[in-house]
């Protein structure tokens, strides 16, 4: 009898399984990417190519003219590492998906990056979103296209264009201003919208004119009325002589008869959703934003913002458009929200029932929030003070938008005795419509007494007013940019560079948050001006944006586009180097000598504006910041005085005149006197209306100084 074993077979060892490749998705920036793998789940990998990973070369011109324009682009300096890892993960993804976003700019990345990975060129592999939420990013992805041409000869046809006027133009500046200058399309446009502006102010005669404002009661009711004209007719005041001669006609003590009672209705719609511009324009009045600060914002809240248990999501659509259009579901989202939180009647229109078709690859949308449900209050808590304002101001703009207009009613009154006509004006808000949302500060009821015509009123006081006409203020950011948008001039892209660029360089200063050119501006302007009068045409830069988009959409091809351009433009460029003399920018002498050598020190402009320098340079090196000497003995070490200083960003700072031995520094001015609670000093805070002195640690504060 055969013993049967009792010991187990050996298992066989298993292989180990290949590890699942992934479905890559290279998206321009790493916060876009975190959001977007999230929604993609574990199948995906999302990446950053952190913005374009090749461009044409900084030291040359990089366009070969001979050649049809051809571009030699080569990799950015400092993306080696990152095109190995995007080539080392596209070796071992399963699929490969192109999802920048949703303009030019984007599309050129997808491009860029396509070539480097040598993808197939008429591959479907680009995906694009307006808005990242996990609906919209899972809809795209079932409808990839191929790379859209159109929008990246567009693109290549701007910065060809733009590097052959920078090229071109820069080094004659060069050679005959000083070194470091620049030009370029968008930015000269600007900066002689600048220089022509103050032209005006400083040719700007003032005329004088003069108004009566004037007080009338009836019974007890008081009301203000203004001259208005006589017999009927609307008459200026040009002196103070027509102003007597009015005066004189009147009998003070006299009845003045209610001759008209004129009653209206007006009705206010609201504004359309944001574009970029306008976008840009209202965080600039409203919120005191720079126009970077405002894009800065505008991405973050585009890209992603953890909501809490929500999860990273997309809160506002993409920021880049000139687009007021809504999507149907976005209008039925606002319908809906506002039909529940406020009533039928502040609603525009009814929601729509059943699913809404709209495509996932549209891209021309105004900016608007992802969710209307998603209140700012709601998502204050996950956001920066700067998110937070920004998206306030966003999302009460697009649901204002989708509300009534606001009802008003009109009362407007004349009052006459003996020829001499006084207008009175009354208004009281009957329904206040979008304004419950999206205010502009206007919406005051100004009420008049019940006024009948025939009736008779009392005067109470006149007050004869001198004024002069006043010349056109300077630009701000927010006008330049709608002075940019109305003369077609730069798009949705430029506009934050473009400012940006012009200050960098110091042809103009803001003062009072308006542009003041310098006098670095006023020379390179008037040389582009006389030598490249195009090139500062409004309507010729206009016409170049338009064949842009002419491009885009297929209609123009771009080597013609530049060639068009480029031909006049070259015989110009050989001209003005010819023509243009040598500009001798003088020392200014500063009036106080070197502390090193002892030669005078004179007034530089420096990157940042001006500075003293020694006079004996390069051999003496010796340089000092100009700065302005409150006369206030510093708090901290009561030796130097407090100095008025600029940081690199052109921000009015405080600090001692001892340093680096005193490091006292503070963003507000102190005034040399100390808090009466607890000692500290005290400092000069600009407000709404005026100045007032508070102690930095909040435990005091005087009345506002108007």
């Amino acid at each position: 009898m055969v013993e049967k074993s009792t010991s187990k077979p050996k298992a066989r060892k298993a292989k180990p399984r290949a590890k699942a490749k992934k479905k890559l998705v290279i998206v321009e920036s790493p916060s876009k990417a975190k959001t977007i793998e999230k929604y993609l789940g574990r199948t995906y990998k999302v990446v950053a190519s952190i913005g374009h990973i090749r461009d044409l070369p900084k030291s040359r011109m990089g366009v070969d003219i001979e050649n049809n324009y051809e571009p030699d682009y080569i990799s950015i300096r400092g993306k080696g590492d990152v095109i190995k890892e995007l080539r080392k993960d596209a070796k071992n993804a399963k699929e490969i998906y192109l999802a920048s976003d949703p303009d030019r700019e984007g599309e050129a990345i997808a491009w860029h990056v396509s070539n480097i990975l040598k993808l197939d060129a008429n591959g479907k592999n680009r995906v694009t979103f307006n808005e990242i939420t996990k609906d919209t990013v899972k809809e795209a992805f079932k409808e990839p296209r191929s790379i859209n041409m159109d929008l990246v000869d567009a693109q290549q046809a701007r910065r060809i264009l733009d590097r052959l006027v920078g090229y071109s133009i820069s080094p004659i500046l060069w050679k005959k201003v000083k070194k470091g200058l620049s030009a370029g399309r968008v930015q000269s446009v600007a900066l002689n919208l600048i220089i022509k502006r103050e032209k005006e102010i400083q040719a700007f005669e003032p005329q004088e004119y003069w108004t009566i404002d004037s007080e009338f009661k009836k019974g007890r009711s008081k009301f203000a009325a203004a001259f208005y004209g006589v017999a009927g007719k609307k008459q200026d005041l040009s002196d103070n002589e027509a102003v007597q001669k009015i005066l004189g006609q009147l009998d003070r003590k006299g009845d003045f008869e209610i001759t008209k009672v004129v009653k209206k209705e007006r009705r206010r719609s609201p504004q359309p959703p944001f574009t970029t511009s306008t976008m840009q324009q209202d965080a600039n009045r409203k919120l005191n934003f720079r126009t970077r600060k405002t894009m800065m914002a505008a991405q973050q809240l585009y890209e992603g913002i953890n909501i809490g248990k929500g999860g990273a999501v997309g809160l506002i659509t993409y920021m880049r458009t000139d687009s007021t259009r809504i999507s149907s579901i976005a209008k039925h989202e606002a319908s809906q929200f506002l039909h529940e939180k406020y009533g039928a009647e502040y609603a525009a229109t009814k929601p729509v029932k059943g699913k809404l078709p709209e495509g996932a690859q549209d891209a021309h949308e105004a900016i608007r929030p992802t969710s209307v449900f998603r209140t700012p209050a709601e998502m204050k808590q996950y956001l920066t003070n700067d998110q937070y304002k920004l998206y306030n101001l966003v999302w009460s703009r697009f649901v204002a938008s989708q509300m009534t207009p606001q009802v008003v009613d009109t009362m407007t009154v004349t009052i006459t005795q003996n020829d001499v006509d006084f207008r009175a004006n009354g208004s009281k808000i009957k329904f206040p419509g979008f304004t419950k949302i999206y205010s502009s500060g206007k919406e005051k009821d100004n009420v008049l007494p019940d006024l009948q015509e025939g009736e008779m009123v009392q005067l109470v006081k006149t007050d004869p007013s001198q004024h002069f006409t006043q010349p056109p203020a300077r630009y701000s950011e927010a006008n330049l940019i709608k002075a940019l948008e109305e003369n077609g001039v730069g798009r949705p892209s430029t506009y934050a560079p473009t400012l940006d660029t012009i200050q960098r360089r110091y042809y103009v200063k803001l003062t009072a948050r308006r542009f003041e050119p310098t006098e670095l501006g006023e020379i390179v302007n008037t040389i582009i001006e006389d030598q490249f009068p195009d090139i500062v045409n409004v309507k010729f830069t206009a016409k170049v944006e338009d064949e842009l988009d002419e491009i885009e959409n297929g209609k123009q091809n771009w080597v013609k586009v530049v060639d068009e351009f480029y031909k006049p433009f070259s015989k110009e460029v050989d001209q003005a180097e010819k023509d243009v003399e040598k500009i001798e920018m003088k020392d200014e002498l500063a009036g106080i000598d070197c502390e090193i050598c002892g030669a005078p020190m004179v007034v530089k402009m420096g990157r940042y504006g001006k500075f003293y320098a020694c006079s004996r340079f390069p051999d003496c090196r010796n340089t000092k910041a100009i700065v302005k000497d409150t006369g206030i003995t510093c708090p901290k070490c009561h030796e130097g005085t407090v100095v008025e200083r600029k940081s690199k960003k052109n921000r009015v700072f405080y600090g001692c005149s001892r340093f680096p031995d005193c490091d006292f520094v503070s963003w507000d001015k102190p005034i040399g006197r100390n808090c009466p609670k607890d000692g500290h000093f005290l400092v000069e805070k600009k407000v709404k209306g005026g100045k007032q002195i508070v102690c930095p640690n909040g435990d005091y504060e005087e009345a506002v100084q108007k």
